[in-house]
């Protein structure tokens, strides 16, 4: 093709693919800490492939997930601190696998710029790497886009996307083996994970404090920090009880709050019983309560208020399930049960 005079370049439209190239490189050895059995983690190719056999399925169904961060992002933005952010997006998605009993295998991540910066990109994605280690998913690709003109100045977004597996006959929720008088317990949160972030910036706003003042719920902390602590990943510690078959529905605590998820775990008839004394949450939750007028009913319909998964357990499991979780290192304990409706 002949050169025309003054002709434009893609970088002057604001792509600059060169720092899209440096990205990528940054991020192989991150990509590559995330291989797992079926998975060699290896980003260049135009798709990912993933053995089930050598990952030791059977007769395995396939189970999908896509989420995103919500507006947890904007805090993470005007603080600069990007390091969580993609443990977040993570958790997110595997998290939800888990509701159907099945173990996250591949992840693929969308990022998405204005203006890239590799730096906080590199940030970023590392983060996402993180999450993966502690699913044990493997990280096989994603895409960055740079868009100039769509997003302004330093913000981003980030979507995430999950595949996981379950062998066939050990699908949740089991709905047919739910009874009245089965247990509900509650896998403690590490705070308000990744929702209801609009409302908790409203609350901030309204607060006064900044970004960078001391959190008054957690002492020695700076706001920012502790309201970006990450979203607990469950998968390692509660996918052996669901892999024993001592399971039988599970919900993942997230926009809906206590409220609106556990029935979507729940057999038709049946009703979650919660006895709201049974744990204590966290003390963001009282400040956001307290500082932002909220009712009690708007919180549990918005937070997961400490609880970040429920466990439907037949009686007679109960103290295995909590010995497991125990013993993994989750916070778990009793907080109610099934009823009939």
């Amino acid at each position: 093709m002949t050169d025309l005079p003054n002709g434009l370049t893609y970088a002057q439209a604001g792509v600059d693919i060169d720092a899209g190239n440096a990205l990528v490189e940054a991020i192989k050895p991150l990509a590559k800490s995330t291989r797992r059995p079926g998975a060699e983690a290896s980003l260049g190719g135009f798709g990912a492939l993933f053995d089930l056999k050598a990952a030791g399925y059977v007769d395995p169904l396939l189970v999908t997930t896509t989420d995103g961060v919500g507006t947890k992002l904007r805090i993470a933005i005007e603080t600069g601190r990007h390091e969580g952010i993609g443990i977040d997006l993570v958790a997110m998605c595997v998290n939800d696998l888990l509701a159907q009993g099945a173990e996250p295998l591949l992840f693929l991540d969308y990022f998405s710029t204005g203006k890239l910066d590799v730096t906080a990109g590199k940030t970023i994605i590392g983060g996402i790497a993180e999450g993966c280690r502690q699913a044990g998913a493997a990280l096989v690709g994603g895409e960055t886009a740079e868009m100039p003109g769509m997003y302004s100045e330093g913000d981003y977004d980030l979507a995430g996307f999950c595949l996981g597996a379950v062998e066939r006959g050990a699908v949740l929720p089991r709905m047919d083996d739910q009874r009245a008088g089965d247990v509900l317990i509650g896998v403690a949160s590490s705070g308000p994970h990744s929702n209801g972030y609009s409302l908790i910036r409203r609350i901030v706003e309204r607060s006064g404090l900044a970004w960078d003042a001391e959190a008054p719920f957690t002492p020695g902390q700076s706001l920012a920090d502790a309201l970006l602590t990450p979203t607990r990943i469950y998968v390692k510690s509660v996918l052996p009880p669901i892999q024993a078959g001592w399971i039988k529905g599970l919900a993942h605590i997230t926009g809906g709050g206590l409220i609106e998820n556990p029935p979507r775990a729940i057999a038709e008839g049946l009703v979650a019983r919660f006895d709201w004394n049974a744990w204590t949450p966290p003390p963001v939750f009282d400040w956001l309560a307290r500082t932002g007028g909220v009712a009690e009913h708007e919180m549990r319909r918005t937070f997961n208020c400490g609880v970040g998964l429920t466990l439907i357990v037949a009686p007679q499991r109960v103290g295995e399930v909590l010995d497991a979780l125990l013993s993994a290192g989750e916070d778990a304990f009793v907080c109610g049960d099934l009823a009939a409706a």
